[in-house]
This record gives C-alpha cells, sequence and structure tokens, in this order.
C-alpha cells in the first residue's frame, strides 16, 4: 500500500511513517521546512494547492493522511489570512485530488472544533469553535465528510519534531532542571500519545473506516493533572509545578476549558484501543529511555 503523509516531519505525522515502514507500506513523506526522518521525503506547499495537486498525483498515493496544518493557535488568531489558506484551502485541495485518485483519505481534525463548555464530546455532539484555528479545522471537515476524519487532543510523543518540542518533553526538561513551571488546573483535555494515535489511524486506513472518530488518549484529566502525572512517571519533582489559572495566561486566543474527548467509538471500532494515561505515560518513558 503506498501512503502519502502530509506533515511527515511532524509529531504525529513521522510517527505515522516510521510505524507505517514497520508495516511494509511504502512511504511518502510530505514537508514543507524540515526534512522528515522516515519515509521518502517530498517537498510540497500546503498554501499552494497547484503545489498540493501536483505533488500527490505524481506519488499516487492508495492513502493520504492529511496531518499537516497551521496549529499555533494564536498564530492562527493573528494571521487568519495564512490560517485559511493553509487549513481550509489546503485541505480543499488534499480532499479534490483524493477523490479524483478514488483513494482513500484521513484528515486529522481537533478537539477545538468544540467550545468546552462541558467536555467528553462525542463524535456527533454539536461543534461550536472559540478561536480561528478551531474554525478553520471544522471548515477543513467540511470537504473531508466523505472520508475518516480523526479529531485528536493535546498530542504528545518521546521525541521533537519539527523543530519543536511537545508539552511532556517540554515539561520534563524543565523539571529535570529543578526549574518551577505553571501550569493551569482549569482547563480539561484527553492527552495523546503520539504512537498510540498514530497505530489508531493505522487501524482506521486498514478498515477504510469512512466516519468521525475520536481518537485521542481514554483518560480527562485538566492540564495540572496530566503534568502531574508526566512529573511522577519520571521520578521528578511535582512540588515545582504551581498551579495557575487560564484567566492568568496571556493568550491571543480564546481556548476551551474542557475540550475532553469522548473515545468510546474508537474502542469499539478499532483493535487500537486508546490508551488510558498511565499505560500511555509508560510507553512514554520507555520510548524516551529508548532515545536517550
Amino acid at each position: 500500500m503506498r501512503l502519502f503523509i502530509t506533515g511527515g516531519s511532524g509529531l504525529l505525522g513521522s510517527k505515522v511513517a516510521e510505524l507505517a515502514l514497520e508495516k511494509g507500506y511504502e512511504v511518502y513523506s510530505g514537508y514543507c521546512n524540515h526534512r522528515p526522518e522516515f519515509g521518502e521525503p517530498v517537498r510540497f506547499d500546503l498554501t499552494d494547492p497547484d503545489s498540493i495537486v501536483r505533488t500527490i498525483e505524481n506519488v499516487k498515493p492508495d492513502v493520504i493522511i492529511h496531518s499537516a496544518a497551521l496549529t499555533d493557535v494564536d498564530r492562527c488568531e493573528k494571521e487568519k489570512d495564512l490560517a485559511y489558506r493553509i487549513n481550509v484551502e489546503g485541505t480543499k485541495a488534499v480532499a479534490e485530488v483524493t477523490k479524483k485518485l478514488n483513494s482513500f483519505l484521513i484528515y486529522v481534525s481537533t478537539d477545538y472544533v468544540f467550545d468546552g463548555r462541558r467536555g467528553m464530546y462525542k463524535e456527533d455532539d454539536e461543534t461550536n469553535p472559540v478561536n480561528y484555528y478551531g474554525y478553520t479545522k471544522l471548515l477543513g471537515e467540511k470537504h473531508c465528510r466523505d472520508f475518516c476524519i480523526a479529531r485528536t487532543c493535546v498530542i504528545y510523543g518521546a521525541k521533537p519534531a519539527s523543530g519543536k518540542i511537545n508539552f511532556a518533553l517540554w515539561l520534563i526538561e524543565r523539571l529535570e532542571k529543578g526549574e518551577n513551571v505553571r501550569i493551569v488546573t482549569d482547563q480539561y483535555i484527553t492527552p495523546t500519545l503520539n504512537t498510540n494515535l498514530a497505530r489508531m489511524i493505522l487501524d482506521a486506513v486498514e478498515k477504510e473506516a469512512k466516519s468521525i472518530f475520536h481518537l485521542a488518549g481514554a483518560t480527562r484529566v485538566s492540564r495540572f493533572e496530566f503534568a502531574q502525572g508526566i512529573a511522577r512517571t519520571f521520578g521528578l519533582d511535582d512540588n515545582l509545578i504551581i498551579p495557575s489559572k487560564m484567566s492568568e495566561i496571556n493568550w491571543i486566543a480564546a481556548r476551551p476549558k474542557d475540550s475532553s474527548l469522548d473515545t468510546s467509538k474508537a474502542a469499539r471500532c478499532l483493535d487500537e484501543k486508546p490508551y488510558d494515561l498511565k499505560k500511555a505515560l509508560k510507553v512514554l518513558k520507555d520510548e524516551v529511555e529508548e532515545v536517550r
């Protein structure tokens, strides 16, 4: 099976590529700035629909994993034109060329399509984004309704990707240096280990599951509780984690207070089940030790 991954050097895309190669897939990893570690590197520009179509038509993939996006929430709020071009028009071009090639598409979306007023959202719950990032990702979903939409939440993993460090690695680094960190107690999430997410996505690929799935961790926690769990798993001092409130953070864009996702549909339909937080953090620790 020939697989094309947009965002092939990202935290999710690189893990999908790594695991897909292990399964014997032919993997092409699309990228813009950071050359991917796994798969055949293919450079293209998500702001240029012609580049997207040309690139994908040349590869002729059986399956496309569209994980690339402008995910910086505050930047999306400041640079709305760029966010729209990448997250909406770029996604539209990916979806259209997928249909033209009669291929299968998995569009990676986000918990931020919800307003966060109640949490533990199911796939058919009403969407109502509170920031421009969530709005553009929701518009992207509208172009991918004939395929698989995979909403996820706060992805973390054992290695930096695309020149960026994820929340878990950032926290570990700070705590290892004995530095205090301020983490909010009033924002709730279902944090997602990239390895588990990549395996669920490849499972959905093999099943050609044309539906919306919430592919996230199985445990709802506050950001603060998530940080405490990481600290304890890695034997670090959780007293360095200082409780904070969302109102104290200088964000440009609004954030949902509780964007946790109900993953029961994924648990029912997929062989690869969403990990609870304890299992996910154990796997993360093993992977970090392997990298080091």
